[in-house]
């Protein structure tokens, strides 16, 4: 999606007042270790305020942006972290200068927003009609104020092309990932990954944790026997073979695993199974039908079936989407 191939991805950060510390910090620490595999960096990562003026944050500083808005101009790709005050999160309302740059910025490049950000993106009218999620505990305002978005604030973040939300803090790295992992396959996607001691995916369909009873104390917890299925995700695995391994009842089981993952187990398993799947059909040449069955979907119209719902795309066609392509081998004296 770079304008210049020959040249780093721009990332343009919008730093407002009242700016979530973490969340403007994720895109320069995400996308600043991108690298390829001859150590070149795959984006530049640039932060601006209205007026390059200086913002101040809640955690008791400031920061002072090198850039104005106009850098949007420039801008690949254009985030806006999340914000703990202001009139969008208060009267759904930013300022002229603002909303007529995040517009224009909307017609030519991508657009994300990290948590509250999404407030921001509504005022400015980019998600009318668009599905888009937020911080689960600023939905119900959300709502009220902006009627016409498809808010789903039960998801850690929303990819819808050219316009992209999250939900709170460290949901905004998930998505970070998820981009970088778009833009260049899962190999880049985890080498950042493992760079900021982070997990290298967590679908972007699963449950925010949103505040519920906790799990009871102790050693009962459905934890050992999550990591018990993911190294056995090509074994069939009924549900009463793992609640058996957790030692409970299936109902117990059934209740217990949706409290610590949002997930039923079948659900969790399917969507362990999927970035398998994916992981396999990335790095690998195994045919579609051997990753079937290493995937526990014993065949390649199951897989073709999960992994369509989960993507929309059939899995050769995932394969040569997300595997880049080896380089050419010039001929002898070509």
């Amino acid at each position: 999606m770079c304008k210049n191939p020959a040249m780093a991805h721009r990332i343009a950060v919008v730093a407002l007042d009242d700016f979530a510390s973490l969340d403007l910090g994720i895109p320069g620490q995400v996308f600043w270790v991108a690298e390829d595999d001859r150590r070149r960096r795959l984006y530049e990562v640039v932060t601006c305020s209205p007026g390059g003026r200086p913002v101040r944050g809640g955690a008791g500083y400031s920061v002072v942006p090198d850039h104005d808005l106009s850098v949007l101009a420039t801008a690949d790709t254009v985030i806006v972290p999340g914000v703990h005050g202001g009139t969008a999160l208060t009267e759904g309302t930013v300022d002229g200068e603002l909303r007529d740059a995040l517009r224009e910025a909307a017609g030519r490049s991508r657009v994300m927003s990290i948590c509250t950000g999404a407030f921001v993106l509504a005022a400015a009218g980019l998600l009318d009609g668009r599905p888009a999620t937020t911080h689960w505990r600023n939905a119900a305002r959300f709502r009220s104020l902006f009627p016409r978005v498809r808010l789903n604030p039960d998801v850690l973040f929303i990819d819808d092309g050219d316009l992209l939300t999250s939900a709170g803090v460290a949901a905004g790295i998930d998505l970070c990932l998820h981009v970088v992992r778009r833009d260049h396959g899962s190999a880049v996607a985890n080498q950042v990954a493992r760079r900021c001691v982070m997990p290298p995916w967590r679908d972007g369909g699963q449950a925010q944790f949103i505040e519920r009873p906790l799990p009871s104390p102790g050693g009962n917890g459905t934890a050992p026997t999550r990591a018990w299925m993911l190294e056995r995700l090509g074994d069939r695995l009924d549900l009463s073979e793992q609640a058996g391994h957790a030692r409970m009842s299936v109902r117990t089981f059934t209740r217990r695993f949706r409290e610590e993952t949002g997930l039923s187990p079948a659900r969790w398993l399917t969507r362990q199974r999927v970035e398998l799947a994916r992981h396999l059909l990335e790095t690998t040449d195994l045919p579609v039908d051997q990753v079937a069955v290493r995937c526990g979907f014993g065949s390649a119209v199951s897989l073709r079936q999960h992994l369509h719902a989960a993507v929309g795309v059939a899995p050769l066609t995932y394969r040569h989407t997300f595997r880049p392509s080896p380089p050419a081998v010039p001929s002898p004296g070509g």
